[in-house]
This record gives C-alpha cells, structure tokens and sequence, in this order.
C-alpha cells in the first residue's frame, strides 16, 4: 500500500525541522534585531518559532538568559570572522588587515544592515544585566585583535591606531541607522584605507 503524498510531506518537514531550541534562537535574533529586544516578547517569539512558552522555558530559564545567548551567538560569528581571517592570512598582518576592511565594506553595503546587533543591545540593556558583559568582553577582545594587528604591522602606536579605527567603524554603523548607506557611512572605507595607508610605521 502506497503512503499518501501529503503524509511524505509532512515526515519530511519533520525530518529536516530544527530542534526547538534552534527555532527559538534563529527567532528571537531576528525578532531583536529588527524590532529591539524590549519589544520583542517571549510569547511573540514562541509562536514565531512554532513552540509554545512551556517549551521556551525549558531551553532558556528567562528571557534574559535568552538575550544573552543571542548575543553569544553573535559575538561567536564576530570571532569566527577573525579566526577566517588568520586562515586565509597566515602571519600576514597586512592581508588580515585588508580582509577585515573587506569585511567592513561588506556590512556597510549591505541593505539588511540596521547596525552592530551587539551594540543595539548595548543602549537597552541595564548596566547590571546578566548579557553585559557579553558586549562588553567581544568589544574588548575586537579591540585588542587590531592592537596586536597594528602591531604585528609595524605601526608606531598601535593602540592609538586602534582606537581611531574601531571608532569610525563603529560610528559608520550607527551613521548607516540614521543616515542611509549612502551618507556618511559611505566615506568610511576610503578613510579606513587612508588611515592605515598614513599611519606611521616603525623604519
């Protein structure tokens, strides 16, 4: 006896369906980043991922601890760019410095971009919430990877150099909320180059 197409369907469907806790998660970071963490309840996204509030609760005890798991998530992506960039450079601080732009020009172009999920979070989050110091430790460790590129490159100050790139890349992010892709943030490729082409080096 033949099985119906529709029940072929629908095993398949199942089959191929992430796990709740998946769901969950690829959910709530689209649901926070487009409408903001505040906005974004836990009943909303329960029923975006096809689950219910029982079974949200038992993957993740709270919505902070959700929150903060997002912004795991997206601080893991942020430091898997980096390690791709050691890959496809190796011991060239030069090239990984040069990807790393290719990169920023890639998100500064792209149309989805409402800037730095991170930092978004960063505005709504209390100072004593539990997934601060999420934000906090990947901003740092960002930092501290272009130190240690600049100095890799020979550049005579490279925490100042540092300071002075990740501020504009940062500032582009929110410019490209506020003021379009084509605004200011459209120049920050071009002064990125120029500031790395004229900072001094060492000989």
């Amino acid at each position: 006896m033949s099985t119906p197409l529709s029940d072929t369907k629908s095993e398949t469907d199942q089959a191929v369906r992430p796990p709740p806790r998946e769901r969950i998660l690829a959910v709530a970071r689209d649901l926070f980043y487009r409408h903001g963490i505040h906005a974004v309840g836990v009943e909303a996204i329960a029923e975006s991922a096809q689950t219910n509030k029982m079974t949200l609760y038992r993957h993740f005890k709270s919505k902070d601890e959700l929150v903060a798991e997002y912004l795991r998530l997206l601080a893991s992506e942020g430091d898997a760019i980096w390690a791709e960039l050691a890959r496809a450079h190796p011991n060239d601080p030069h090239g990984q410095l040069e990807g790393w732009v290719r990169v920023v020009e890639d998100i500064l172009t792209n149309r989805y971009e409402r800037g730095c999920a991170l930092a978004n979070a960063a505005v709504e989050l209390q100072a004593d919430h539990p997934a601060r110091h999420v934000i906090e430790d990947y901003k740092g460790r960002k930092r501290e990877r272009l130190v240690a590129l600049f100095r890799d490159a020979f550049y005579t100050d490279p925490d100042h150099l540092a300071d002075e790139v990740f501020l504009l890349f940062e500032g582009a992010r929110i410019s490209v909320q506020c003021a379009g892709r084509a605004g200011p943030a459209s120049r920050v490729v071009g002064m990125l180059r120029s500031l790395l082409a004229h900072a001094p080096r060492h000989g």
